[in-house]
């Protein structure tokens, strides 16, 4: 024995196996969709959206995302970084309502070499997190614990976005 730990995550499976690469922007491909657990998307403000992340951090990883297909924060007009902010402080308080976190992380990875998953089109991310979370285990091990379905998370977060403030 290594010593090495294992955990099950059978969700993983499905995207391994059945990945497959999509043409076009990902953001730009699901805001084409009607809303709802197959595109994630849980509001739609004037200039941004925001939509649940597909492989989550944590339960409630949210992404604000501009309709604007570009690639840094500093290409955005100022109305649509207005509404990115705007629209995080009030998912903030959404995930606060719906999971209590202790804390959050809040950023954007711009450009490749910056780690930006999606680099051509600009998001932030908005991550709940508690006091002694299991996230260590993504630096540690290369693996992450997620305690609930999407589409649970989507419909907790959906019910609580119009009433959240």
């Amino acid at each position: 024995m290594n010593g090495m730990n294992h955990l099950w995550s059978p969700w993983r499976k499905e995207y391994i196996e059945n990945h497959v690469p999509v043409d076009g922007c990902v953001f730009c491909n699901e805001i084409k969709k009607q809303d709802g657990p197959e595109n994630l998307v849980v509001y739609r403000g004037n200039l941004v959206y925001a939509i649940l992340n597909r492989y989550p951090y944590t339960s409630g990883h949210l992404m604000i995302v501009p309709f604007a297909h570009l690639a840094s924060l500093d290409l955005l007009d100022a109305p649509t970084r207005a509404e990115l902010i705007e629209m995080i402080t009030h998912a903030m308080q959404v995930l606060r309502a719906v999971y209590n976190p202790a804390g959050f992380n809040i950023g954007a990875n711009v450009g490749g070499p910056a780690g930006a998953g999606v680099a051509d089109h600009f998001h932030m991310h908005l991550v709940p997190r508690w006091s002694g979370d299991t996230n260590f285990m993504s630096t540690v091990s290369g693996t992450r614990v997620i305690s609930e379905e999407l589409a649970e998370t989507y419909g907790r977060v959906l019910a609580a976005w119009p009433v959240a403030q």
